[in-house]
């Protein structure tokens, strides 16, 4: 419910900056290590933006994929969960570069 909210928060902020009065649709874009169940927020939604300048807003999810740094192999590679081994060598050495994150990626607007 709290992301929800911090969701809305950054809407009216860009709505009193950019001065539209309407979304229509939400876009954000969820790493797979973020720790965020989109089910949750799609449950959430609706009920956090109902009598704000979202209301009625479709809320659209782009999965984003996690990815870590292998320090043995110098490499990018693609991990599921915070503590995955090195698909390619199997070490434990990894340090997250992406898909950490939920950002709002678009909005449309009136």
């Amino acid at each position: 419910m709290s992301l929800c909210e911090g969701v809305l928060h950054i809407i009216e902020r860009e709505a009193q900056t950019q001065g539209f009065g309407r979304v229509k649709t939400v876009w954000l874009e969820i790493g797979a290590l973020a720790g965020v169940e989109p089910e949750a927020m799609r449950f959430c939604f609706d009920a956090v933006m109902r009598g704000s300048l979202a209301d009625g807003a479709g809320l659209e999810i782009i999965a984003a994929p996690g990815v870590a740094w292998c320090l043995p192999c110098g490499k990018n590679v693609a991990v599921s969960q915070l503590y995955d081994v090195c698909p390619n060598c199997g070490s434990h050495q990894l340090q997250i570069v992406g898909g950490d994150q939920m950002r709002i990626k678009e909005l449309e607007v009136e």
